[in-house]
């Protein structure tokens, strides 16, 4: 009986450990969610402990300088960061920029609605990246879904002739490749992703040129440079647009961009 009751015992309390040892691997594993769910902010402090240089040029030429050119307005260069960070998955940057664009005049509702446009040109995976980090921005801020664009709503009216012409070029270059990608690109993208209002056309078309400047995607960059510039991006605000880019997305990355930006300046009526 003495036997019995130890072996019970025993069983008992080897259960005991082993919920307990399942419990605190199931806090870790919560902690270690839930503080991967949202990256640190770097302040100029830790930069300077790993590299002082890095931190010298982050106060002196990127705040200092760069973000105070006149060619681009603070909430411009604001849309135009957003944009580069979303399109290479740098989630790091993006409390901080998240705040300062909202400081800069961007709207939660335009943040949201870049996010949106971003899922198609820089990937599902890239804006899921974002929301992780906004939806903090959000909640810290006391922004709500009323502050947000609806799923759905009225539209922008569209341009015939334009998107005709565009529609036409899609389906002779990538039909016969691909018919799903052109069903796609006309039934969401062009006849209701770009046609929504929670972005200026102005604004859409200046976040699409940014995060393809920042990934690198210049055989996309004519249409859309010139679409930007049909829709109000002047050549003064293009140009400094890669100006600002070259800090944020890498020289390699804006000098590829260049002599394609320089082809459509010189195509454009002046």
């Amino acid at each position: 009986m003495k036997r019995q009751k130890m072996r019970t015992l025993t069983a008992a309390v080897a259960s005991l450990s082993l919920m307990v040892v399942a419990c605190t691997q199931a806090d870790k594993t919560a902690a270690t969610r839930k503080s991967n769910a949202v990256p640190p902010v770097l302040t100029l402090e830790d930069v300077g402990m790993v590299s002082p240089a890095l931190e010298r040029y982050t106060q002196g030429v990127l705040m200092g300088d760069l973000w105070m050119r006149p060619d681009l307005s603070p909430r411009d260069r604001s849309i135009v960061t957003v944009a580069a960070l979303i399109a290479r998955n740098q989630s790091i940057e993006m409390s901080h920029h998240f705040n300062l664009a909202l400081e800069n005049g961007v709207q939660p509702s335009e943040i949201s609605e870049i996010i949106t446009h971003l899922a198609f040109y820089s990937g599902w995976a890239n804006a899921m990246s974002a929301v992780a980090v906004a939806k903090d921005v959000f909640s810290k801020r006391g922004i709500t879904s009323a502050q947000l664009p609806p799923a759905s709503g009225e539209l922008l009216p569209i341009d015939q002739a334009a998107e005709s012409q565009r529609a036409a070029r899609v389906e002779q270059d990538v039909g016969p490749v691909a018919p799903g990608v052109v069903q796609y690109t006309s039934d969401v993208l062009f006849h209701d992703l770009w046609l929504r209002s929670a972005l200026a056309p102005r604004d859409r078309s200046l976040v699409t040129v940014s995060a393809l400047i920042a990934s690198g995607q210049v055989a996309q960059i004519p249409y859309h440079l010139n679409r930007a510039m049909d829709n109000g991006l002047t050549k003064a605000q293009a140009s400094e647009a890669l100006t600002h880019l070259a800090f944020y997305a890498g020289w390699p990355n804006v000098f590829s961009a260049i002599p394609v930006a320089k082809g459509v300046f010189e195509t454009r009526p002046r």
